[in-house]
């Protein structure tokens, strides 16, 4: 039932869609139908799958950047009192600049290619890992930092022993939250300036009004983007047996 709910509720979207379309009569160029769409994705499997690739491996490039910085960006944060206090300021002030906004610089520094769009991933990730992993370091329980003391542990063995473990929940968070962001950073990057990926194909489409190859194009971003944040949570799930949900279950789920 967990699956089959979600898959009725496409299904149902689907139809409304669909008869949206044959109701109103609206030009296929402006919306096309679920069965044009899919017939698009049928038609040009080949070049979608070409640029998915591109973009799929812009993604989770950037995903892995972002993580590993915005990890060790927040032990260094929470273990060196030093970097806190000049590192944190600049750290909130960067976010008053929209990432958006990098773009064009971005690509202007480094060129139309992957290495453009993997730092555009990768800026859009850092925030939310630096900040939550940073935020669990901090809320520790006191008890376990005293205790640790008391036995004689080095501010190092607390840190890494007992203030990483305990703060692993709040990184959990965080990689989720930068995992459905992900997908933004590529496809703004292909969209300001790009050779391949989805976003160079959505835009093209779009100029020669071939809607259905866009909206397929934009179907299989999203597909991905759904298998992404699956697949992350399960893992994440696996490595965390010690956080199980809280919220009651329903037994017929």
């Amino acid at each position: 039932m967990r699956w089959l709910r979600p898959l009725v509720t496409l299904a149902v979207l689907l139809a409304v869609w669909q008869a949206v379309v044959r109701l109103t009569g609206v030009p296929r160029f402006i919306l096309p139908g679920p069965a044009a769409v899919a017939e698009a994705m049928q038609r040009h499997a080949a070049l979608l799958l070409q640029h998915g690739a591109t973009t799929a491996a812009e993604i989770l490039m950037g995903l892995a950047l972002g993580v590993l910085l915005g990890g060790a960006s927040a032990v260094t944060l929470a273990g060196v009192p030093a970097a806190r206090r000049w590192l944190l300021p600049v750290l909130v002030v960067s976010q008053a600049i929209p990432v958006f906004a990098l773009a064009p610089l971005l690509v202007l520094w480094f060129g139309y290619g992957m290495a453009s769009k993997v730092a555009m991933a990768t800026l859009i990730i850092y925030f939310p890992v630096t900040a939550s992993l940073f935020d669990g370091l901090r809320r520790t329980e006191p008890g376990w930092i005293d205790l640790a003391r008391t036995m004689g542990a080095s501010p190092a063995a607390t840190l890494f022993r007992i203030r990483l473990p305990a703060a692993l929940p709040a990184f959990a968070s965080g990689v989720r939250v930068a995992t459905a962001v992900a997908p933004i950073g590529a496809v703004v990057g292909e969209w300001v300036g790009s050779s391949a990926g989805l976003g160079y194909l959505m835009l093209h489409a779009n100029a020669r009004m071939q809607t259905d190859l866009m909206f397929a194009a934009l179907a299989l971003l999203a597909g991905f983007a759904v298998a992404l944040y699956a697949a992350v949570d399960a893992l994440l799930r696996r490595l965390l047996p010690w956080q199980p949900d809280t919220q009651p279950t329903d037994p017929r789920e």
